[in-house]
C-alpha cells in the first residue's frame, strides 16, 4: 500500500510540474482577429458577446481593449480607431496596451468582419481549457486535504464546471448602467409585447394573475397538510407548463416511483378514475382515452427524476444537468421533507434551513423558478382556522427563504371530504398566496378532483 501511495504522488508530482512547465492554451492571431472584427464593424461586436468575456482573452492588454470597445458600445458610441485611441488616452490605458501603433496593427488585423464569429470560438476554446486546467488542479489540490469530505469537493467542482459550460451565466460585478440599459431596455420590451405574463404560467389564470407567472430565479413553496393533493398540484401545473405550452420541466420525486406518477399524471390527462386505472378494470373508451392523453404525454418535454434519498448534492447536480442538457425551464421538487441530509450531525432545524438556503441559491445559479413542495403540520389539521406561515414544518427558515409561498386548504368545503365527492364536481380548494415578494398576496380558488388526481380553475361562487 505504502508503495502504491508512493508512485502515486510521484506521478502526481510530475504531472503538476509538467503543467506548470507549460504555456496555458491561448491563440494570440485569433484574439488580434476579434479585436480588429470590433473596430470595422460595430455588428460584430454582438457577435462577439455572445461568446467572450473580457476575462476570456489571454493577453491583458487585448482584455483591456475589449472592456473599452463594450464600454463605448453601451454608452451608444462606435468605436473605431480614432475614439479608441481617445477613449485610451483619457483612461491612461493607452501605454499599458502597446500605444497607437498597435492599435493601428489591430484596425488592419482581419480584412472584414465575416469570420468573426469563428474567431470568437476559437477564443472561448481556449478560455475554456484554461478554465478546465485551473479547475482540475484546484480539485486534484483540495482532494489531498483530508479535512474537507469528498463530497463538498466535488459539489464546488460540479458547480465551477456548469458555471464555465454556460458563459453567461458568471459571477461577476457590473456597474449600473450597463445594469440601468438592459433593464430598460427589458421595460420597453414588455411595453411593446404587452405579454399577459413575465414568467412561466402555471395555468391557472388566477394565481397568473397575482404572479405574473413562475419568475425565474424564484423559489417557490407550496405548502399543505398531508392528502391534500401537494403531488397532484404540482404534477397539474407541469402538465400545463410541457403539454400545454411545450416548455421544459423537470419532476424532482422522493416519495413516488416514475410509473406511480405517470400512473396519476394519465389519469389526470384522461379523466380516468385513477382506482380503475391501477386495477384494470377498464371501459374500451376508457382506453382509447387513456391511449390520447398518453400520445400528448409523450411528446411533452417533461423529465421524471424518481431517486429515493436524494441530497440536496443529488439535487443540484441532477438540476445543472437537466439545466444544461435539455434546457429545463422550471423544476418542481417533490417535496422538501423527504431530502437525505449530507450531514448527520446537523439538527433536523438546521438541516432544512440549509436545505431552503440552497434552493433559493439554485435558482438564481440556474435563473429558473424552482416550486418545491412542503408538508404543514399535523397538528394544524383540526385548527378552524386557514393556515399561516407559521404552519411550515420544521424551519422557519423556508418562509424567509422564498419568494412566494402558497398554502392549501379546504376553505368552506372543510366538512366535505375528498373520497364523498361528486367525480366531476370535485371539492373546493383555497391557494392562499401568503407571501409574494414581488406581487400581491390573496386567496386563489381551485377545484381538486381527487378521482383524477387533478387541479382544475374553480368555476363556482367566489
Amino acid at each position: 500500500m505504502a508503495a502504491y501511495e508512493g508512485e502515486t504522488s510521484v506521478s502526481v508530482n510530475r504531472w503538476t510540474a509538467s503543467v506548470k512547465d507549460r504555456i496555458p492554451p491561448h491563440n494570440d492571431d485569433a484574439e488580434r482577429a476579434v479585436i480588429g472584427a470590433m473596430l470595422i464593424d460595430e455588428n460584430a461586436i454582438g457577435i462577439v458577446q455572445q461568446y467572450l468575456r473580457p476575462e476570456d482573452f489571454y493577453s491583458p492588454r487585448h482584455r483591456k481593449i475589449f472592456e473599452v470597445i463594450i464600454s463605448l458600445f453601451i454608452k451608444g458610441t462606435r468605436s473605431d480607431l480614432i475614439i479608441l485611441h481617445g477613449e485610451l488616452e483619457r483612461t491612461g490605458k493607452l501605454d499599458e496596451v502597446g500605444g497607437i501603433d498597435y492599435i493601428a496593427s489591430l484596425n488592419h488585423a482581419v480584412p472584414s468582419s465575416a469570420n468573426t464569429e469563428y474567431y470568437a470560438q476559437i477564443v472561448q476554446n481556449c478560455s475554456l481549457r484554461r478554465s478546465l486546467i485551473q479547475i482540475a488542479g484546484d480539485s486534484g489540490t483540495r482532494a489531498y486535504d483530508e479535512t474537507v469530505e469528498p463530497k463538498y469537493i466535488l459539489e464546488e467542482t460540479q458547480q465551477k464546471l456548469f458555471l464555465i459550460s454556460d458563459p453567461n451565466r458568471v459571477f461577476r460585478y457590473q456597474k449600473t448602467n450597463s445594469v440601468t440599459k438592459s433593464t430598460v431596455d427589458h421595460i420597453i420590451d414588455l411595453y411593446e409585447t404587452k405579454p399577459e405574463f413575465t414568467g412561466i404560467p402555471s395555468g391557472f389564470a388566477d394565481l397568473d394573475r397575482n404572479t405574473s407567472g413562475f419568475q425565474p430565479a424564484e423559489l417557490i413553496i407550496i405548502g399543505a397538510r398531508p392528502g391534500m393533493g401537494k403531488t397532484a398540484i404540482a404534477l397539474t401545473m407541469a402538465a400545463n407548463i410541457t403539454i400545454r405550452q411545450n416548455k421544459p420541466a423537470a419532476v424532482f420525486s422522493l416519495e413516488m416511483s416514475d410509473q406511480a406518477l405517470m400512473l396519476r399524471l394519465l389519469s389526470s390527462e384522461s379523466h380516468v378514475d385513477l382506482k380503475d386505472i391501477r386495477t384494470g378494470f377498464l371501459k374500451r373508451s376508457e382506453l382509447d382515452q387513456i391511449f390520447y392523453a398518453a400520445e400528448h404525454i409523450h411528446t411533452a418535454p417533461l423529465f421524471i427524476a424518481d431517486t429515493p434519498h436524494m441530497t440536496m448534492l443529488n439535487i443540484q447536480s441532477m438540476a445543472r444537468m437537466l439545466r444544461l442538457k435539455e434546457k429545463v425551464e422550471i423544476i418542481f421538487i417533490d417535496y422538501i421533507g423527504l431530502i437525505s441530509s449530507d450531514n448527520s450531525f446537523l439538527k433536523r432545524y438546521e438541516f432544512i434551513s440549509e436545505v431552503s438556503r440552497s434552493l433559493k441559491g439554485l435558482a438564481r445559479e440556474l435563473n429558473i423558478p424552482i416550486v418545491a413542495l412542503s408538508q404543514l403540520r399535523r397538528e394544524a389539521a383540526d385548527e378552524e382556522k386557514e393556515p399561516s406561515l407559521a404552519d411550515i414544518r420544521e424551519s422557519g427558515s423556508i418562509e424567509q427563504d422564498a419568494d412566494v409561498v402558497m398554502l392549501m386548504y379546504k376553505g368552506k368545503d372543510k366538512d366535505k371530504t375528498f373520497d364523498d365527492q361528486d367525480k366531476r364536481a370535485g371539492v373546493k380548494v383555497v391557494l392562499k398566496i401568503a407571501k409574494n415578494r414581488n406581487g400581491p398576496a390573496g386567496d386563489v380558488n381551485l377545484t381538486f378532483l381527487k378521482h383524477f388526481t387533478k387541479f382544475t380553475p374553480y368555476e363556482g361562487e367566489r
